[in-house]
């Protein structure tokens, strides 16, 4: 009994460790700016992406949720029509907003 209980909260602290968030195809084009880098380029929108900050009970790695997040909005952002994304909120329970811009190919007003 205390052996399967081992081997399960083993597994439980790999799969904590985990990343399963990938860039796709478009995202891998979707860059990540500051605010005030952004003021020539069209906002598009807002996404709010997720995931899974605890695994069982255990929270995630802050470095690695906070990874995944860029990557979810890079994907994001390119489903969007975008080329950049910019932080717009703090992550709070594994959930974080980024706004959408088109800079490439936008001309100043």
């Amino acid at each position: 009994m205390k052996k399967a209980m081992l081997v399960g909260a083993m597994s439980c602290v790999l799969l904590a460790g985990c990343s399963w968030v990938k860039l796709t195809p478009g995202g891998d084009k979707v860059r990540v700016l500051e605010a005030t880098e952004v003021s020539t380029c069209k906002h598009l929108g807002d996404s709010a992406v997720s995931l899974l900050s605890k695994v069982a009970g255990i929270n995630r790695n802050e470095k690695k949720v906070q990874k995944e997040l860029l990557l979810l909005a890079r994907n994001a952002g390119a489903e969007m029509g975008g080329d950049t994304v910019v932080v717009a909120s703090e992550v709070k329970d594994g959930q974080q907003t980024f706004a959408v811009y088109k800079c490439v190919g936008v001309s100043a007003l």
